[in-house]
């Protein structure tokens, strides 16, 4: 047996305290140990247009032979997105060579929009230069023939049309920049002509969306070329533009490069001015690792890199948005482990239905999706199923909303815990909303709404305003004492 520190002894003498004030001073102690680490949640928070703090997360929406319908999006609103990010295709919008404006395509972006809408799902459009026949980034960088303009014009088709649709929140305007074989650093074409771009994409997207964001990434690095396991240069120079995203990527089954390339990415944030949104996540899968548990292709690993990044996120409390929300009819075969995808759907077609649950079941995990004040931390402890979240609450903003995906993660019922003084509880046997165990004269219970067609708890009002409130969610009900 490991031989317990003064440190865990003092711990747990203080956890089997039956005194209440010294269980409370326990808890105080906690938040402010995990408040003090976590300041970038509430500093570099996404908000909504009422104010309140939003942690985004969903998925990549690909748009070639894809077909959604309503239960697509009722699906992904029950893995907790409340963000897409749908990939343009350059190739279908522009002027470059082989490359014509689609109104059909146009039409399906369309459809992609409202159906996130209906689904309170927000969308984000991210340019690929997919569909063009020709397109050298050596030529791209320097404005060879006045590529510059032809790519800004793509980009205001969509500006345009959707300058006054709410559900539109931004713009990824560069996806996944590259160097190939120009003879530069990545430092000087990040700052020679990656930032300047930026900036005049930026102004002219904010002259006709002043109130959207655009999102911005940094240099994908040429193979073998890495900065802890990330493929992606670092930037170190303000872009000095206001409302933007940070928006890299991370694919990284190494769990101890995890936490030192999120570090960078915060630094590199809070340099920018602008939260993190991770554009796209989630290392790729392999045939073998359907069919195999263990090993380094195995689900068991999957699933322990997975759970480390995604503890990672919380504590820093960054938007993540996972690659892709599809099936996978064709798969990608350039890696030692063979064919592999990054589609969270097991089954050969373009839209899937069958879960990779290895790797959805993590992605699904509950968290505070949109908050009436200022979250402060939070943790999904994927052991004991428990949620628990610190804020300060603010009724001025509206509703909250809390993913708990009950369906999959509790399906033994759950409890709602708030500061050990207001305890209600779902039982899924009896269906409906929640019996209440404790109270105080500052709760109402028909404040907390139960959403189950999107798995969400909503809640109109918080018991009590501008007060620090510590929200549990605890599997089974009437659990007074966890």
């Amino acid at each position: 047996m490991a031989k317990k520190t003064p440190f865990v002894e003092d711990s747990i003498a203080v956890l089997e305290v039956n005194n209440q004030k010294m269980k409370n001073l326990f808890v105080l102690i906690v938040f402010f140990l995990i408040t003090t680490s976590s300041l970038a949640q509430t500093t570099h928070a996404l908000r909504d247009a009422n104010g309140c703090h939003v942690i985004g997360r969903g998925f990549v929406v690909v748009t070639n032979n894809s077909y959604f319908t309503k239960e697509d999006y009722t699906r992904m609103s029950r893995l907790g997105a409340n963000y897409q990010v749908v990939r343009l295709e350059l190739g279908k919008l522009s002027d470059f060579p082989g490359a014509a404006l689609d109104p059909d395509y146009l039409l399906k972006l369309d459809s992609l929009v409202q159906l996130g809408k209906h689904a309170g799902i927000q969308t984000v459009f991210k340019m690929t230069i997919y569909g063009v026949d020709s397109f050298l980034w050596e030529e791209f960088w320097v404005d060879k023939n006045n590529m510059h303009k032809t790519y800004m014009d793509a980009w205001k088709v969509v500006w345009n049309r959707y300058k006054n649709e709410k559900a539109v929140k931004g713009y990824d305007i560069v996806n996944e920049p590259r160097k190939l074989t120009m003879d530069i650093s990545y430092d000087d074409l990040t700052d020679k002509y990656l930032i300047p771009l930026y900036q005049k994409l930026i102004d002219q997207s904010q002259k006709i969306n002043p109130d959207k964001y655009c999102l911005v990434q940094s240099i994908f690095m040429n193979k073998g070329e890495k900065i802890n396991g990330n493929q992606y240069a670092e930037i170190t120079t303000p872009i000095n533009r206001k409302n933007i995203l940070f928006a890299p990527h991370i694919y990284q089954e190494n769990k101890a490069l995890v936490k030192p390339t999120m570090l960078r990415f915060e630094k590199e944030s809070k340099m920018l001015n602008a939260p993190v949104f991770i554009g796209e996540w989630g290392f790729p899968t392999f045939d073998i690792t359907d069919s195999t548990m263990v090993g380094k292709l195995g689900q068991l690993n999957y699933m322990d890199f997975y759970i480390r990044t995604a503890e990672l996120f919380d504590s820093l409390g960054v938007n993540s948005i996972k690659a892709w929300f599809s099936g996978n009819p064709r798969k990608q075969n350039f890696m030692p482990g063979g064919p592999s995808t990054w589609a969270i759907f097991s089954d050969n077609h373009a839209v899937g239905t069958v879960e990779r649950k290895y790797i959805t079941d993590i992605i699904a995990r509950p968290y505070p999706q949109t908050i009436a004040g200022d979250i402060q931390s939070f943790k999904y402890d994927f052991a004991t199923r428990s949620l628990a979240v610190f804020i300060k609450s603010d009724n001025s903003k509206g509703a909250s909303r809390i993913f708990i995906g009950a369906n999959r993660h509790y399906p033994d019922g759950f409890s709602i815990v708030i500061n050990d003084t207001f305890v209600l509880g779902h039982n899924p046997l009896k269906g409906g909303g929640f019996e209440v165990f404790k109270s105080d004269h500052s709760s109402n219970p028909s404040d907390f709404i139960w959403d189950s067609n999107r798995q969400q708890l909503v809640i109109l009002q918080w018991p009590e305003d501008k007060v620090d409130l510590h929200i549990r969610i605890v599997p089974g009900f009437n659990n007074l004492n966890n």
